[in-house]
């Protein structure tokens, strides 16, 4: 296996306006739509991706995207993505000024960093990581 494995991510959502706005404010970011290759098959999928670069840059890090579909409910406990940022302090508060709430305050995983988790607006538990 390769160091840092993770190819993709979905982050399931039952309001996509809400989430989409949460993910924005929070990341200071802007997400894109992506086309559904195969409408008939997936009529009820709709999909919003976070920046990412193009297959054919080697990048650290893993893309992924915002995702409702029937037939896959937003939960809480299931797995946790970690988004890399400055401080992750500063996005944590924007979570919880943007519908979201703070579950762990900022805290020092020695070399390695900072984390806060945070709930969104979908009730996902979500992980924040900065090395300062």
């Amino acid at each position: 296996m390769k160091p840092n494995p993770v190819g993709w991510f979905e982050i399931y959502v039952q309001d996509m306006p809400r989430a989409i706005a949460f993910y924005e404010a929070m990341l200071a970011t802007k997400l894109e739509k992506l086309p559904t290759s195969d409408p008939e098959t997936w009529p009820d999928l709709e999909m919003w991706t976070f920046p990412m670069s193009d297959c054919s840059e080697p990048t650290y890090g893993a893309a992924g995207a915002l995702v409702k579909m029937g037939s896959c409910p937003s939960v809480a406990g299931g797995t946790l993505v970690y988004f890399s940022c400055e401080d992750c302090a500063v996005d944590a508060a924007r979570a919880a000024a943007n519908g979201g709430s703070i579950f762990k305050e900022k805290i020092s995983i020695g070399e390695h960093g900072f984390i806060a988790l945070v709930f969104d607006t979908e009730g996902n538990m979500i992980g924040l990581h900065s090395m300062k």
